[in-house]
């Protein structure tokens, strides 16, 4: 008897970590969601850096990307926290509709909800609510941090879930 119950906890241990449960979306799913329709794509190009993005706080580190405007089109290398997790990828930015991108490595669009005029903040999402963040170059004045978090939450998103670095 006791060498069945010591070979059930041997299987047991052999089974590794339980799967973590699927995040739940951080924008209400039957929201409004609009991309930027007029987006000037090689004022997308330069070094950003990740300031906010929607997930558990402290379960990665902020990241970046770096867009590059090339004779085949927008590259774009990143390494970002999404919903927690570190996301890595390099490979064509893909239009795929006004202010929207298949990003290599990403399941779910890249919607650009908003760029200021300057093109130093940007504000992506994605219908699905499966990620957002923020990237931005330059310095982060909280006048542009309260501008994306209005058109965040003007799309759906819940601002309590919104990390800033």
């Amino acid at each position: 008897m006791y060498r069945l119950i010591a070979l059930l906890l041997l299987l047991s241990a052999c089974g590794g970590a339980p799967e973590p449960a699927a995040l739940a979306p951080y924008r209400t799913l039957n929201a409004p969601i609009y991309s930027n329709a007029v987006l000037d794509l090689p004022k997308l190009a330069g070094t950003w850096a990740q300031v906010a993005s929607f997930g558990a706080a402290g379960r990665c580190k902020p990241g970046g990307a770096e867009i590059r405007q090339t004779a085949r089109g927008l590259q774009a290398a990143y390494r970002l926290c999404q919903s927690g997790q570190e996301r890595r990828g390099a490979g064509p930015l893909q239009p795929t509709g006004p202010g929207r991108f298949a990003a290599a490595g990403q399941t779910a669009a890249w919607w650009v909800l908003w760029a200021d005029a300057d093109y130093r903040t940007l504000v992506i999402g994605t219908p699905d609510g499966s990620f957002g963040f923020i990237l931005n170059r330059g310095g982060f004045p909280a006048d542009r941090l309260k501008a994306a978090r209005e058109i965040l939450a003007w799309n759906g998103y819940d601002l309590t879930q919104l990390v800033v670095y």
